[in-house]
């Protein structure tokens, strides 16, 4: 069955932008979701062809809705419901890259091996004696 207009946090959910819809809901409340260039409610109804602009955490995305959905489908399914601006792929691969690149050179966090941990212990010990 069609829709002709369905809310924005119900589709941003069903499109998989976010994991439950209560998610969808509160990004749209915190300002991070402009439909058609302006900041909307949660209860805002979206029809086809409009543009949404959504932020996550430093990801921008500027995408047109192509269809409309009130379930969650599969990901081949969402993927048809929107289609982004080439233009936002290119800032949010350039940003993934700047990313990647900011955290390759640091080690990975891992627990201290035995020697560390006699390390750490002399160190402290010498702090609450001295």
């Amino acid at each position: 069955m069609p829709f002709d207009t369905v809310r924005i946090d119900r589709w941003l959910w069903a499109a998989r932008f976010f994991k439950t819809r209560s998610l969808a809901s509160t990004a749209v409340q915190g300002g991070h979701v402009q439909v058609n260039g302006v900041t909307c409610k949660a209860s805002r109804k979206i029809h086809g062809e409009d543009v949404i602009i959504l932020q996550r955490e430093s990801y921008t995305w500027r995408v047109t809705v192509t269809g409309l959905a009130e379930k969650r489908g599969s990901a081949t399914q969402a993927a048809t419901l929107y289609q982004e601006d080439p233009a936002s792929i290119q800032r949010r691969e350039r940003q993934q890259e700047e990313h990647r690149a900011q955290y390759a050179n640091q080690p990975a966090a891992t627990r201290p091996d035995k020697k560390q941990r006699r390390q750490i212990i002399r160190f402290t010990k010498k702090e609450r004696e001295g």
